[in-house]
């Protein structure tokens, strides 16, 4: 079905961050595609970086990355793992961006004799933009996360903006509160909190539709009610947000309490298509699975779960689609580097392992060792980007004999340097958006393990490197059996190697990227596969 007037759905905090907007707003997308509506996203954030690349993984978490190389927030990911759909950076929207399109109109002349003001030049930009995004991929619904909490002064100009097109949209914007309501004992929750962040956002012009709430333990009719008196909404449009098994269940949830059918009454959508019912399917799976692994993940960010939120996600997937809870181990890197803690003992009993990507020297001599104990253990493996690289480096170490073999991101005076910068990088002096980034092409070579995972010789996967392997040295690698499974199309680039004596695959593409709830990541599926065929050899 097509609307005949776009809809948009503005989804905000309230007094406290990490209450899962993104992961709201991608339900009640999932909840609105399956009634056979075209939903895209978009997220706002305040912070006056350009975008997400340059930031660190301890404060930021992961740095998502788009087909058309946009870094951008980690609920881009979420958007994508729900929707099942390739987003474009026009759908992110940072204080940096908005603020540097501003002044290059300004340098250009295009406000001349006006002094350039946040209104009504800028939130001016912002309402062209969000209408633009729903434009251009013809939407019928765009959704708007609002990055922060109400309150912030760096998103205030933005939430002006949206109270503007309320105006200017009259019966076709609706708004979405998450709060928090908290318990101080079992049984006793306070709703004052959300009654003043709504009252801080009634103080901005806006009025929510809708107001979803996390708390500790179900929502009473007590605390409804106190929220349907105080803050002027339908008692039947506060909505419980509980904790679950998976967030793959929140639009099943949200759906039981009839949300679809609440947004489409405020919006005027009439709608009765329902396509939920393979999603239920897929969420019983992970629910309830038939066989049970355990995959180590070998990385230097341990220490903050946000950073590899892709790799987690791709394991759930892989897990549903291969009807197997998969347990994850997690393990600092760093800890195995002076060899006093042994890769045999902390990776004893697991199926399989994983290294995902990393910058700087920290951890890497941990993450060999835990490639090496893989190879000469048949334990199947998969490294992602720097862990296809440091998977080249143990190869020309320990069955090469190339002592001393290295990167030179780690060691500029390497006599092997397998991995090495790569040569359009030279001479690259800024951070921001320069390295080889988004969707590339790789060709896979017939009867490898790589190309039975996907199925086809020629695949699309998203990157986020400087370095790469040294052709001339992988040559000598190949010699002593190391596989060159897949190169980019021109054959200068090496994608993907794999071991010839059991599951070894490292690729310099970061696949968890891709991987959906519906359409897993096909070398996670084949992870998980040989994990579970070496479990029953055993």
């Amino acid at each position: 079905m097509h609307l005949s007037k776009r809809k948009y759905i503005v989804i905000l905090g309230s007094l406290m961050s990490g209450l899962g907007k993104g992961i709201l707003s991608s339900s009640i997308g999932k909840i609105l595609q399956s009634k056979g509506l075209k939903v895209v996203p978009i997220k706002f954030d305040g912070y006056l970086n350009v975008d997400c690349g340059t930031m660190n993984p301890f404060r930021h978490g992961e740095v998502f990355v788009l087909d058309d190389g946009t870094e951008c927030d980690m609920d881009f990911g979420t958007y994508e793992r729900f929707l099942n759909f390739n987003l474009e950076g026009i759908s992110s929207i940072t204080g940096g961006k908005i603020f540097k399109k501003i002044i290059d109109k300004e340098r250009k002349g295009d406000f001349l004799g006006r002094d350039v003001q946040i209104i009504p030049h800028l939130t001016d930009e912002l309402k062209k933009w969000v209408k633009h995004v729903g434009e251009h991929f013809d939407a019928d619904v765009v959704l708007v996360e609002v990055g922060g909490t109400v309150g912030d002064i760096e998103n205030s100009y933005f939430i002006e903006a949206m109270r503007q097109m309320s105006f200017e949209e009259h019966g076709n914007m609706l708004f979405v509160q998450l709060t928090y309501v908290n318990s101080i004992s079992k049984g006793e929750q306070k709703t004052k909190p959300t009654q003043h962040a709504n009252r801080l956002l009634a103080s901005l012009g806006i009025h929510p539709h809708i107001i979803v709430t996390r708390e500790d333990e179900p929502l009473t009719k007590d605390s409804k009610e106190k929220i349907n008196v105080f803050c002027n909404v339908p008692i039947e449009n506060v909505l419980d947000d509980p904790l679950v098994d998976t967030v793959y269940e929140l639009p099943l949830i949200l759906e039981k309490q009839n949300l679809s059918e609440i947004i489409c009454k405020e919006l005027d959508i009439d709608t009765k298509q329902d396509g939920m019912k393979e999603w239920s399917a897929i969420v019983d799976r992970i629910k309830k699975p038939k066989r049970e692994i355990t995959v180590a993940i070998v990385g230097k960010y341990m220490k903050v779960r946000d950073a590899y939120a892709s790799i987690y996600e791709s394991l759930v997937h892989a897990g549903a689609a291969t009807n197997a809870k998969i347990n994850m181990k997690l393990i600092e890197s760093s800890e195995l580097d002076d060899g006093k803690v042994k890769a045999e003992d902390v990776l004893k009993g697991v199926d399989a392992v994983i290294v995902p990507g990393g910058f700087g020297v920290r951890g890497v001599e941990g993450k060999i060792a835990a490639i090496r104990h893989c190879r000469e253990n048949n334990i199947p493996y998969l490294g992602l980007c720097l862990g296809m690289q440091l998977m080249v480096i143990e190869y020309a170490r320990n069955v090469c004999g190339m002592g001393g073999a290295n990167s030179t991101e780690f060691d500029e005076k390497t006599p092997y340097p397998v991995i090495y910068l790569m040569p359009e990088q030279v001479g690259v002096k800024e951070k921001g958006a320069t390295m080889r980034l988004g969707a590339y092409e790789c060709v896979l070579k017939e009867g490898t393990a790589a190309y039975s995972a996907y199925g086809e010789p020629k695949i699309s996967e998203r990157h986020r490197h400087r370095y790469e392997a040294n052709n001339e040295l992988v040559q000598n690698l190949e010699e002593k059996g190391l596989v060159v499974s897949g190169t980019s199309p021109d054959k200068r680039i090496v994608e993907v190697v794999e071991w010839n004596t059991s599951f070894g695959i490292g690729t310099q593409a970061h696949p968890e990227l891709k991987s959906r709830l519906e359409r897993p990541a096909p070398l996670f599926v084949a992870l998980a596969d040989a994990a579970l065929k070496r479990q029953r050899k055993e």
